[in-house]
């Protein structure tokens, strides 16, 4: 049992399919089918069960596959380690698009000033395709606005954030104080699934037991607000990202009475197996600064 076979299973696990992971590693598929074999035979465990041309990742296999991506994780980064001793690392860091819009520039331009010769490579997504990433190694570290699922990763709160109502500046509510039921049938303007802000926002709606009509759909704050602001809707975004539209009059915000101040944390979140270089540690340690 090598390293390699390991990556080949993760990658069929990943994919679901053995032409599927074949593909992504750009081998032949009966050279998939034979590792996953030869570790089935290895193991003496089935690792998928084979059931109308797909394949179900058996218990076992789930307990392999905690351990696999544990072990190829410390293997990369022990190659990546030794390959760039004599280089200056770069660090993966994600974030979601609220961080990504308002938080994250000013704190990896100054890490870079701090860490002379130290470079950035920043990935912008939502909640649930960065935590994806940090799980996969595909990320150092991340800072993060939502929720977060996994039992192997850390998180520390760096950073403050509000969210507010918005609405087109003509609308009748705008600068209004309501009730929240109030506003159940206005067409809404929201964040795509995996966002944390959307997440806020329909738990909110479902402890209330309160329907919304879904007008749009957007996978960026810019969307939002422009739809907002011709009038296509309302919209909950963090307070950070409208400052200036609001200050300027081009939208205007929907008190709601009956919801608290609904306050949030940029969080920031690493594998808790992950490694923490010395340049990961300056940048989670700038973060700790950033409150």
């Amino acid at each position: 049992m090598t390293i390699r076979h390991l990556k080949i299973f993760i990658a069929v696990a990943d994919a679901g399919k053995m032409s599927g992971a074949a593909e992504r590693l750009y081998v032949a598929q009966p050279t998939v089918s034979q590792a996953i074999a030869e570790l089935e035979s290895w193991y003496n465990v089935r690792l998928f069960e084979r059931l109308k041309r797909k394949l179900f990742i058996t218990s076992e296999g789930e307990k392999l596959l905690s351990y696999a991506r544990h072990i190829v994780r410390l293997f990369d980064e022990m190659e990546s380690g030794m390959r760039q001793a004599g280089q200056a690392p770069v660090l993966a860091i994600g974030a979601t698009v609220t961080v990504g819009t308002c938080f994250i520039g000013p704190l990896v331009a100054r890490w870079q000033s701090m860490e002379d010769g130290r470079r950035a490579r920043v990935c912008v997504d939502n909640t649930t395709n960065i935590e994806r990433k940090i799980l996969r190694n595909e990320l150092d570290v991340a800072v993060v606005e939502g929720a977060i699922e996994s039992d192997d990763l850390v998180a520390q709160p760096v950073s403050k954030d509000e969210m507010v109502f918005i609405a087109p500046i003509s609308h009748p509510l705008a600068g209004q104080r309501v009730a929240l039921h109030e506003l159940k049938d206005e067409p809404f303007i929201l964040r795509e699934g995996g966002s944390g802000t959307r997440e806020i926002f329909v738990r909110m709606m479902r402890e209330r037991q309160l329907s919304f009509h879904e007008a749009w759909t957007c996978n960026n704050s810019e969307a939002i607000k422009n739809a907002v602001m011709e009038g296509h809707g309302v919209s909950l975004i963090s307070n950070l990202l409208v400052e200036k539209e609001l200050r300027e009059g081009r939208m205007g915000c929907i008190q709601v009475s009956d919801v608290p101040p609904i306050l949030r944390h940029f969080r920031l979140i690493r594998h808790k197996d992950k490694y923490l270089s010395p340049a990961l540690n300056s940048f989670i340690a700038l973060c700790g600064q950033a409150e």
